[in-house]
């Protein structure tokens, strides 16, 4: 007994102390999606074992979904020099939980679902000597359960591979959980080849519990069938799903990276001479769903603010459809096209034409034609010796043709530079309209940054909380803690609502401008520095010239000078001083101008009966038609003093046209002053901003370690994280408020360079060169 005894302890000492262990890996098949982890579980497992021992992996064996194969397997591994055996895999579970017995340490993770495990609560470890389990929290009854929180679904389609449905009684969970939910399922076989569209008929969505050895290739097919669908998904394996187009799961991030880390220490334990049997089953970690936005918005799944606090997002970069994306080109030139007040602009321009045809119409002939009848009293009648019969029918021709007139010449002129002014309203309208589409669609940019911002600071503050939970739960910190963190998160879930409904108002917005729906479904392409249309904002030459204390007076004298020659606003005030000296002239030399008129009449007697319709043949018989033609020449002498007073006017008014003419130009410099000054400040915020983002984020990452590791207190990693965020956000939207005020630049000087071909535009560039060079 005590030779028993020794021996016992020798090998317990051997297999303790050995410095050379050999793992045995079994799996049902060993794809290319299965490799990378594999290798990621020996680094963890050489990581904790340390330099101390030598680890060797057999080659993996795969058994193909074939029980026989799974059996010579695990023969061979026993038969073999492994010294622990490592199973993952359907297959593999069931062949060993059939084994009797286990001559070698067997370590059995991830492949049964926790629903087909009825352990009693008391049992925390195997039992059975040389053999464990991992048992995660993976449980088909609660993925639906949190599937039903975000979809109430009525019949769901659950994918699983063939092998399982053979080799598990899944009816045996599925049937119990849906007998009396009002709700039905229907098992969907998975095949290397995925699915097909009919395999979905009769569904609003689906359980994705398989596929993981899927591709990334046989993944896409998937979800492609399931999203063109437009049925909402759910994934029982991981967060991977989600990332490669199912819409949600319930399981967190890191639980693959906790199954390594188990397995690793169970096999440290086990060369340490602890009997697998003796290893804790359970592996415990908080279940976390994950929502694919760009899946969302694809199968226009409804998003509830709800959400925002029991889920994390991924995605939010889908680009839509080239439709529905807009650039700012497609902005500007959609306004221009569109823009009710624009459009009405346009028609202010078309009625004063028309008021220009109706002054050039006083010139051209009037004509008219009557017809009348004439009954006269018989006794009149017959005594009038047939120059008044009792029934006459004439008609007549009238022609008036105005030879010309000063009044109708100065009302030509007058109406053609109104409608001149009339264009130059329009021109400054359009002016204000592209700076309004351009400031609309910036400012969307930023509120679309803000809402990833202010999402990526409620991921942040997601961490804190769970770190805070974590340093409570060991007593490194108080539940104060936590409760700031769970009342910060709400804070940070209610400005994520507001950001949403802002970028919203934004697209409202960007729609009225266009004309077109107010809640058509648009997204905007980002706009960059040196990229794309803005390829000619180098705002690093710019502002070398800027900073010039030489150089930037002539440059702002340059623009100033475009911004007046441009300026529609100075063409109207011109227009309408044009109208008031030709009013002037009109009152003045024009009174002495006769007027000259041509005057013709042509009458016909069509008819004459009754009594004195009879002409006296001593009478002379006048003919049927005359005719007459008159000449009327026309000079007013006094005009109750309207001609004095008319000229009084026109001279106030061209006094008060003067004024608002130097007022103009006066704002037309202070404005291209003013927005070169916010250019400088825009500029400096660029590249300042860079610094205090990178700043705050390592300030950030070492506050939080701190915090992690009980170095700071709560409030400095609150005070880390907010500064972070307002430097992200003072970051991102540098880049859009320079380009702003780059447009505001733009429109002070009435010349957008976006609206004009590149020829336009150099030839502008050299113009302000060659200015500047002339008086350097």
């Amino acid at each position: 007994m005590k030779r028993i005894t020794l021996l016992l302890c020798i090998l317990i000492f051997q297999l303790s102390f050995s410095q050379n262990i050999t793992i045995g890996l079994l799996t049902d098949k060993n794809t290319p999606e299965v490799q990378p982890l594999l290798e990621k579980l020996k680094t963890e497992i050489r990581a904790v074992l340390g330099q101390g021992k030598t680890v060797s992996f057999q080659k993996v064996l795969s058994n193909n979904f074939s029980l026989d194969k799974a059996k010579e397997n695990y023969q061979s591994l026993v038969n073999g020099n492994a010294d622990i055996i490592i199973a993952f895999g359907v297959v593999d579970n069931i062949v060993l939980s059939q084994q009797e017995s286990y001559t070698k340490p067997v370590i059995v993770f991830g492949s049964i679902n926790s629903d087909f495990i009825n352990l009693p609560p008391e049992r925390k470890t195997s039992e059975i000597n040389n053999i464990t389990y991992i048992i995660a929290p993976l449980s088909y009854k609660k993925d639906l359960d949190a599937f039903k929180t975000i979809y109430d679904y009525k019949n769901v389609g659950v994918l699983i591979e063939q092998y399982i449905i053979d080799a598990l009684p899944l009816e045996t969970v599925f049937d119990p959980y849906f007998q009396n939910k009002e709700k039905t399922y229907r098992l969907i076989p998975l095949s290397e080849n995925g699915i097909i569209t009919s395999d979905l008929e009769g569904l609003d969505a689906v359980y994705l519990a398989g596929g993981f050895e899927f591709t990334d290739t046989q993944f896409e097919k998937l979800t492609s069938i399931i999203n063109s669908k437009k049925l909402p998904s759910f994934s029982a394996i991981r967060v991977k799903d989600v990332e490669r187009g199912i819409l949600a799961t319930n399981q967190p991030q890191t639980n693959l990276n906790q199954f390594f880390r188990r397995i690793a220490l169970n096999v440290e334990a086990i060369t340490n001479g602890t009997n697998p049997s003796e290893l804790p089953l359970l592996l415990e970690y908080k279940n976390k769903l994950t929502i694919n936005y760009n899946t969302a918005k694809q199968i226009d799944f409804p998003l509830r603010y709800a959400m925002l606090g029991t889920a994390d997002f991924i995605g939010g970069k889908l680009e839509p459809n080239a439709e529905n994306m807009m650039s700012i080109l497609d902005i500007m030139n959609g306004v221009l096209d569109k823009n009710l007040s624009l459009s009405s602009s346009e028609k202010s321009v078309e009625l004063s034409g028309q008021d220009v045809k109706t002054a050039k119409s006083g010139y051209l002939p009037n004509v008219s034609a009557g017809v009348s009848g004439v009954y006269l009293d018989p006794r009149v009648a017959e005594i009038s010796n047939g120059a008044n019969p009792e029934f006459s029918t004439t008609g007549n021709v009238v022609l008036e043709q105005l030879i010309y007139s000063e009044s109708a010449s100065a009302n030509i002129d007058i109406r053609k530079e109104l409608q001149k002014a009339e264009q130059a309203i329009y021109d400054t309208n359009e002016l204000d309209a592209l700076l309004n589409a351009s400031v609309a669609y910036f400012n969307a940019l930023i509120l679309k940054t803000n809402t990833s911002i202010q999402n990526q600071n409620l991921h942040v503050t997601k961490r804190n909380l769970e770190i805070a939970e974590q340093n409570f739960e060991a007593g490194e910190s108080g539940k104060s803690d936590v409760l700031r963190f769970r009342s910060q998160l709400a804070q940070n879930m209610q400005n994520l609502i507001e950001a949403r409904n802002q970028l919203q108002q934004a697209f409202f917005t960007i729609n009225q401008l266009m004309n077109v729906s107010i809640n058509k479904d648009i997204d905007i392409l980002d706009a960059e520095l040196s990229e794309g249309v803005f390829k000619n904002y180098k705002y690093d030459d710019f502002y070398k010239i800027l900073d010039d204390p030489k150089l930037q007076p002539t440059l702002i004298e340059f623009l100033v000078q475009e911004a007046k020659n441009n300026a529609p606003e100075l063409k109207n005030i011109d227009y309408n001083l044009n109208v008031t000296k030709r009013t002037y002239d009109l009152n003045d030399y024009g009174r002495f101008i006769p007027t000259v008129a041509l005057q013709g009449q042509y009458n016909l007697a069509i008819s004459q009966s009754g009594k004195g319709s009879n002409i006296p043949s001593a009478i002379p018989t006048a003919p049927d038609g005359t005719y007459n033609v008159g000449l009327n020449i026309s000079l007013p002498i006094f005009n109750q003093n309207q001609r004095n007073i008319n000229r009084q006017s026109a001279l106030i008014q061209e006094e008060q046209l003067g004024f608002e003419r130097q007022n103009i130009e006066l704002n037309i410099e202070k404005n291209v002053n003013d927005v070169v000054l916010d250019l400088i400040n825009q500029i400096a915020n660029i590249e300042i901003s860079k610094v205090s983002e990178e700043t705050a984020k390592e300030s950030l990452d070492l506050t939080q370690n701190a915090y992690q590791q009980g170095a700071v207190p709560i409030i400095q990693l609150i005070d880390a994280q907010t500064n972070y965020l307002q430097a992200q956000l003072a970051r991102s939207t540098a880049n859009y408020n320079y380009l702003i005020t780059s447009m505001q630049l733009e429109r002070a000087i009435g010349y957008f360079f976006l609206t004009h071909s590149e020829d336009n535009n150099q030839a502008f560039i050299q113009k302000a060169n060659q200015y500047i060079l002339s008086k350097n």
